[in-house]
């Protein structure tokens, strides 16, 4: 299963387009990707390549993946070239990179280098102080009240850093459909996305700690008590204030079973997110147009192929 998945996911699609963008707003060059994956704690097989088709089919990427020795390998051996890349996701939650990656991923990032946190990869490396920067928030993993404060919005929809209270960083409730809160609707990401839409089945992060390094916080959903979530608004997609790097923090996209079975990473919306977020840390614009088939609030919208944005 693993070899398959790894033969799979390094086949990089060739698309005939490029990164700068022409005067009718098509894209000459794609934007050159990478997606850093190869362990998590959960289905990375699925997950990695289902993010490199959101992102080929559009034309506007050359989605590549660099997938790290299995658990307990060799990691020594896992020296990607982030340099080469426009954009970083990363899909990974897994032994600690060696001394000579780190310093190379830090360099990418201090650089202005352009990264998409994507779920589970805000579990990773609770030891590394950087990293946590990079997220601003993280769960799991031994985190705790030494990780930094819980964040979380009050009954106003403020954010707030709470440092008092202790106990683990880390949890989400039963998956289900949920809504996202739209909280800044001016930014590049959100502008012409609806306030309030429905998204497919997923789980919901709650109580995360960390830096609280938070710069525009972009969607938040209310955490359901009765499926055993924090019964708080929480902080769900947000970019991340980090010298001078654009950083996109996505905790949707919860990966299914099977490509086929996959509906948090086939929900239109968090494919969309995951689009116009990727084009934003890399250039700092989005040019692509709200789709036609983004969700509402009463109902969720599935893009089972992965395929393109129908505009």
């Amino acid at each position: 299963m693993n070899s398959f998945a790894k033969a799979l996911g390094c086949i990089a699609l060739t698309l005939l387009v490029t990164s700068a963008v022409s005067c009718s707003g098509v894209r000459e060059k794609p934007l050159n990707l990478l997606i850093v994956s190869g362990q998590n704690n959960h289905n990375w097989p699925v997950s990695h390549q289902a993010l490199q088709l959101i992102y080929n089919n559009t034309g506007m990427f050359r989605a590549d993946v660099a997938l790290t020795p299995e658990e307990g390998g060799d990691m020594s051996l896992f020296k990607p070239d982030f340099s080469a890349y426009d954009v970083v996701v990363l899909d990974y939650n897994g032994d600690d990179w060696c001394e000579e990656t780190r310093e190379a991923f830090l360099d990418y990032v201090k650089g202005g280098g352009g990264v998409v946190v994507y779920h589970a990869a805000d579990n990773a490396f609770p030891d590394w102080e950087e990293y946590n920067s990079i997220v601003a928030l993280g769960g799991w993993c031994g985190r705790d009240e030494k990780s930094g404060p819980y964040c979380y919005l009050d009954e106003d929809g403020c954010l707030v850093q709470d440092s008092e209270t202790p106990g683990p960083g880390g949890n989400h409730g039963r998956q289900r459909e949920y809504q996202m809160h739209c909280r800044d609707n001016s930014h590049p990401i959100t502008r012409g996305l609806p306030d309030n839409w429905l998204h497919a089945r997923d789980e919901m992060y709650d109580c995360m700690r960390g830096p609280g390094n938070i710069d525009c916080l972009l969607y938040s959903g209310k955490s359901d008590a009765s499926t055993g979530g924090s019964g708080r608004e929480e902080p769900l997609v947000f970019t991340v204030r980090y010298g001078n790097a654009r950083i996109l923090h996505v905790m949707l996209g919860h990966g299914g079973p099977s490509l086929e079975d996959n509906p948090a990473m086939q929900c239109s919306g968090f494919q969309t997110l995951m689009l116009r977020g990727a084009e934003w840390v890399a250039t700092g614009e989005v040019t692509q147009e709200v789709p036609v088939d983004f969700p509402g609030s009463d109902a969720v919208i599935l893009r089972a192929d992965y395929g393109k944005i129908v505009d």
